[in-house]
């Protein structure tokens, strides 16, 4: 699906997304990425839920750290292990685990309204 948010060219938004791939201002990810409205798209290494570790949460907390932190898991929702939440809870960070396509939208809409909002996204 191609979206087309009204956003200032320096803003990482959401331009598409479908099977396989998320598009980043109008460049290609088609492996796991993670992205906030003023970084650029990163690999992150989490292709899948099952492969996540302490360390791709921690990639997450940023400086400064994100409001929310969206995680997107692929074209179904699959719940984090309770010791990866309780990583993001316990730094106050806000947090909700979604599809990548809901993730996708949720994105853009909280980027466009200025909020900090990360995105770490799952690609299937």
């Amino acid at each position: 699906m191609k979206l087309q948010p009204d956003f200032s060219p320096d803003t990482q938004m959401v331009s598409a997304y479908g099977p396989g791939y998320i598009e980043v201002n109008g460049l290609r990810h088609t492996s796991a990425c993670v992205f906030a409205p003023q970084q650029s798209p990163k690999p992150w290494g989490a292709e899948h839920v099952g492969a996540l570790l302490p360390a791709h949460i921690d990639a997450l907390l940023l400086d400064p750290l994100p409001e929310v932190v969206l995680i997107g898991t692929g074209r179904e929702q699959h719940l984090l292990p309770a010791a990866l939440m309780r990583q993001l809870i316990s730094r106050r960070i806000g947090w909700e685990v979604m599809d990548t396509a809901a993730a996708c939208r949720t994105y853009n809409i909280l980027a466009g309204e200025g909020r900090r909002v990360l995105a770490a996204l799952m690609i299937e």
